[in-house]
């Protein structure tokens, strides 16, 4: 195969409905809530009486109302963790709230929270952990049958659901017991057929997990990727075209820095569409511990999380557990409204632009679409965009600003329904008559947020030095320097800890290929 056959093969992978949407939202919310947050755990073993699970003053709608201002479009809660603990009033075993002094015993969480999402225009979604270290039924065949039957309830009776969060968790060796062999080709199958705008995530082909759930999002994250099994990592037998081919290919797992590069991509043959997602809860836990009360991410952190992660062609999953009043702490909430406080002034002053310059545009598809952002709300695809006529080494385009002001910032959409295509931009500044490098960039993908020293101009200059044929540009934002919405920085501790994590992926990685030898 050409190097032109290679690139229009992977220029033909596309998202489908359900990924453009949840590309569209970014950022959603993770809620976690069970027996483990009255008894101090973040795993239990399935033991904990349900007389545990007594908040005093839960209020769901005061979940939903903090997590929509700090941003989030969805929220998906964990209906079920590892310990087997229903948190709605199912038929599947007596191990729930219904089993719990809240309510009488006539709760149910998931029903008032999905009530609550919906009275304020936010998605609802669910986690149903596979693993169950609760139900007897757990490592035997019959056990597909008792979690699909959850999995009917949750998608039948509590209105609809934007995402279904699959947890491969599971450590059924170290409780003496049959390891399950979870059924997932039945699970997708039932998630399709009941909530069929729902994407699945996490271990499931819509969504993919980003290899961490320390906030570490790639430098150039990737959409196009080899065709083996993310979701499960079963990566022997997914990724297998032919005996003698697959001997040559590297190991590649969740964790692995490079996913999608050219010199990545020319080792398969067959490719999805597969956007990550960053899970990383606001606390050291994932349930909420009153010790962790003064252990809250900083709103620099949090920011430079969503900077890089829901602006660097990736999705945020922002965990927040409620206490044990059944409330979001008070704590957590003061962080999450400075956090939203500071990303709103960040992106307060988008500066007009004047006019745009760019390659011969393709018919009716002109440089000044760049400049409006817009999609339609049911298709989720933009309303317009640009690209060049002609295929050139390079693609240079120039914003003349209304004004000279102090900029920081540069958001940046390609127009991905013709795939991800952008791999090595530069931003550059006029300053005294000379443009200067103020960013250097990989990838763009459904989001881009380039953020830099503030710079005085009144003109930038993108030049695309490597793409994927030609470049589908949708939008490209302006923003103007605002001391209170001042951009994040990478703390030491967390490039320390970035290093650290790298250097595991690393000696994990050669293990596996080790193991797979």
């Amino acid at each position: 195969m050409t190097d032109a056959q290679r690139l229009k093969l992977y220029t033909s992978v596309v998202p489908s409905k359900v990924q453009r949407g949840i590309q569209r939202d970014g950022f959603n919310a993770f809620v976690h809530y069970g027996l483990n947050t009255f008894a101090g755990k973040e795993w239990s073993d399935g033991t904990l009486s349900p007389e545990l699970f007594d908040p005093t003053d839960q209020d769901t709608e005061q979940w939903v109302k903090v997590l929509k201002f700090a941003g989030a479009k969805g929220i998906i809660f964990t209906a079920k963790h590892h310990d087997g603990f229903c948190m709605w009033q199912t038929a599947t075993t007596d191990y729930s709230v219904k089993s719990s002094p809240y309510k009488n015993g006539k709760g149910d969480v998931v029903a008032e929270l999905s009530a609550a999402c919906k009275k304020h225009g936010v998605k609802f979604g669910i986690y149903l952990s596979p693993w169950d270290r609760n139900c007897p039924l757990y490592g035997s065949a019959e056990y597909d049958d008792y979690y699909v039957a959850q999995l009917k309830e949750l998608l039948t009776g509590y209105g609809e659901i934007f995402a279904v969060w699959l947890d491969g968790a599971c450590g059924a060796a170290a409780d003496g017991k049959s390891v399950q062999s979870y059924d997932f080709e039945r699970y997708y199958e039932v998630i399709r057929k009941l909530q069929p705008k729902a994407v699945i995530s996490n271990c499931g082909p819509d969504v993919r997990w980003v290899g961490n759930e320390g906030g570490f999002a790639r430098e150039g994250e990737w959409c196009v990727l080899p065709k083996i099994d993310y979701a499960t990592q079963d990566i022997i037998a997914n990724s297998q075209h032919d005996e003698k081919a697959d001997m040559k290919k590297p190991s590649l797992v969740m964790f692995s820095e490079d996913l999608g590069s050219r010199e990545m991509l020319e080792n398969y043959s067959e490719f999805v569409w597969s956007p990550a997602e960053v899970d990383v809860s606001i606390r050291p836990g994932w349930f909420y511990h009153k010790s962790q009360d003064h252990r809250i991410r900083s709103v620099n952190n949090l920011l430079y999380i969503y900077y890089t992660a829901a602006g660097g062609n990736s999705l945020l999953l922002l965990n927040v557990p409620p206490d044990t009043t059944g409330r979001i702490n008070d704590a957590d909430v003061d962080r999450l409204v400075r956090f939203a406080d500071r990303k709103n002034a960040a992106f307060s002053m988008q500066v007009p632009v004047d006019s745009v310059t760019a390659p011969q545009h393709e018919e009716g598809n002109k440089a000044r679409n760049m400049l409006r952002f817009g999609f339609d709300k049911n298709s989720f695809e933009c309303t317009g965009y640009y690209t060049p006529a002609e295929e050139a080494e390079k693609y240079e385009i120039t914003l003349k600003l209304a004004k000279t002001c102090k900029v920081d910032k540069v958001r940046l959409i390609e127009n991905v329904s013709f795939s991800q295509r952008v791999e090595n931009f530069v931003i550059e500044a006029k300053v005294n008559g000379k443009f200067k490098p103020v960013y250097y960039g990989k990838t763009i993908g459904f989001n881009r947020i380039a953020f830099f020293r503030a710079v005085r101009t009144n003109e930038l200059k993108i030049t695309i030095y490597s793409c994927r044929l030609k470049p589908y540009i949708e939008y490209i934002g302006v923003f103007e320097h605002v001391k209170k919405g001042r951009n994040p920085h990478a703390s030491p501790f967390r490039s320390i800890m970035k290093a650290i994590h790298r250097a595991v992926n690393v000696r994990l990685a050669a293990k596996k290929a080790v193991n797979a030898d």
